[in-house]
């Protein structure tokens, strides 16, 4: 997915005829591309930012089944879910999703211990095989001693469970990049604009090539819409009757240093409506999230003070000492797309997923969560094998493995060799192994004859700069906003959110690209402005003036519709 490859595939659209078209390079976007690829089907993704820009690399960061389901009595999601965690644990992706544990602190006496014990035996075993420990029940001293952060008042004991997380943009890039290995065309910053016919059906899709406004015809035996939150404006464009309404529901997380809480587990912490997490994040910890229904810009959601607000309420009511907005170091807002229901309330509205033939040759798919990204896939390409000719295969990526995972295990316990013979310390070692698994051999390779690559990014001491470099080259990034909100995740790391390493991370990115100095600055330029509206929009104190905040600021991609003409 590197700069020579993106004209090749540019190309290849043009001129080739797809069985699928996928719409979409969020996490059920890339799954499905790499489900039909591996089917034998010939597959291009196309997406009009860059893979992950939207939903999937704002989540929790969480592979769970979610607790909460269970009380909604969603016990076939739940159980779909734990099985999803098992498998990226165990087989698909082991070099990217790591258990994690969280601490449920109980409140109330008598009764609360033994109902929520039965609910997290349910959820530990709903799953079948289970590669995490456990429930862990602890009296008030033993969860005091665990997580010294807590009052004392705060709780009466507390329960220890476990699930697995992951970075997020990191997983769906991986997931786009395993199709481009099994022949996928997928190419970014390529946006549909229109849809082709024959007769009644879809034929196929016109895209623009929004870095140079470039069109052309790609056709298809079958479209997927896999555009989360996107789908009913996708919807309207090809002029087919939608079998479903997806709603945007505003999730913010904010992000504190680790020292602020001292814990030695997440937490797991119930609300009026919902639940808050606490989720360990590397050197950090990330407090969210909020959930409310959001009506404006798709593309850029913006917390406001009061959604901050709200999670610093919250989650003091059991710190000993409170954090405040001094403490934060980033945030981010992402929209889950929910599928409209009958509550109003969109904490309640189910996150089945759905899927529709809306018309022959075009197909939807929205809801769901990213732990269930696979499964989507598999029913949005089953939905589609009425349109294709020939006979499909079954889905198999259950046994399909992600780019890194392969050698990860036998790498891991090489760790001291590798330091040893790259010049680096075993930690930093380990930290690129769970970024790229077995991949890191080509990462480091970027930096033979040029030591000063296995340096740190300046300001950003968990990155080195070849990272930066592989992900111009071989990653698909296009902007230094790729770079330091979704192939890194400086933007929400470190209280300068990117800007102090903007410049050096330009350069290095620029030597792949071919960015003269005016384009360097200009990368600059835009990103320094992204991040000084997101800092002005959550100081705002509504949803409509965060909004008008956030879109003061440039986009790396001018030529994007917004929404899509």
């Amino acid at each position: 997915m590197g700069p020579e490859h993106r004209e090749e595939a540019w190309q290849r659209l043009g001129s080739d005829t797809f069985d699928l078209v996928v719409i979409g390079g969020g996490v059920v976007g890339a799954g499905t591309a790499l489900d039909a690829a591996t089917r034998g089907l010939r597959v291009a993704l196309v997406e009009a930012r860059d893979l992950a820009s939207g939903t999937s690399s704002r989540s929790s960061k969480l592979f769970h089944g979610g607790l909460r389901y269970l009380e909604q009595l969603e016990f076939s999601l739940v159980r779909e879910a734990l099985r999803e965690r098992e498998l990226m644990l165990t087989k698909i992706a082991p070099h990217l999703v790591k258990p994690v544990s969280f601490l449920y602190p109980l409140t109330h006496r008598f009764w609360e211990r033994p109902y929520t014990a039965a609910g997290l035996l349910l959820y530990d075993t709903m799953g079948g095989a289970r590669s995490v420990p456990g429930q862990k029940h602890l009296t008030r001293a033993g969860a005091l001693r665990m997580v010294p952060a807590l009052k004392r008042d705060a709780l009466i004991g507390a329960i220890r469970y476990y699930d697995a997380q992951a970075d997020d943009a990191r997983h769906t890039l991986t997931v786009a990049r395993t199709a481009a290995h099994y022949g996928a065309v997928v190419r970014t910053s390529t946006q549909v604009v229109d849809f082709l016919r024959e007769a009644d059906r879809v034929s196929g899709v016109r895209v623009r090539d929004v870095e140079d406004g470039r069109e052309t015809e790609v056709n298809a035996q079958a479209v997927i819409n896999c555009t989360g939150v996107w789908t009913d404006e996708l919807q309207r464009l090809s002029g087919s009757r939608g079998r479903f309404r997806v709603r945007a529901s505003k999730g913010v997380h904010i992000v504190v240093p680790r020292d602020r809480i001292v814990a030695e587990t997440g937490l797991i912490l119930r609300t009026e409506k919902s639940v808050l997490f606490v989720i360990p994040w590397r050197n950090h910890w990330i407090v969210g999230t909020t959930d409310t229904d959001w009506n404006l810009d798709l593309a850029h959601p913006a917390a406001t003070r009061s959604d901050i607000d709200y999670l610093l309420e919250h989650v003091n009511q059991v710190l000993a000492t409170p954090l405040t907005h001094d403490d934060i170091e980033g945030v981010y807002a992402g929209l889950r797309p929910l599928l409209a229901g009958e509550s109003e309330e969109t904490s309640k509205l189910s996150r089945e997923h759905a899927v529709a033939r809306v018309a022959p040759g075009l197909v939807a798919i929205a809801g769901g969560k990213y732990t269930t990204y696979r499964v989507m896939a598999a029913d949005a390409v089953d939905a589609a094998a009425v349109d294709l000719s020939g006979r499909l295969q079954p889905s198999i990526t259950d046994r399909v493995p992600l780019l890194g995972a392969d050698g990860y295990y036998a790498l891991v316990n090489q760790t001291d060799q590798l330091a040893s013979r790259y010049g680096l310390h075993p930690y930093r070692v380990r930290h690129l192994l769970d970024r790229y698994g077995s991949l890191v051999h080509d990462v480091l390779a970027m930096a033979e004859g040029r030591p000063e690559l296995l340096r740190p990014l300046p300001a950003a001491p968990d990155y080195l700069r070849v990272e930066v470099v592989y992900a111009a080259s071989h990653e698909g990034a296009l902007h230094l906003e790729d770079v330091l909100t979704r192939r890194t995740r400086i933007s929400i790391e470190y209280p300068h959110r990117g800007v102090d390493c903007a410049e050096a991370a330009a350069r290095l990115m620029g030597e792949v690209l071919g960015w003269d100095d005016a384009t360097i600055a200009h990368e600059v330029e835009v990103y320094q402005a992204r991040v000084q509206a997101e800092r002005e929009s959550q100081d705002q104190p509504d949803d409509q003036a965060a909004d008008a905040s956030r879109a003061a600021a440039p986009e790396a991609r001018p030529n994007v519709s917004e929404p899509v003409r």
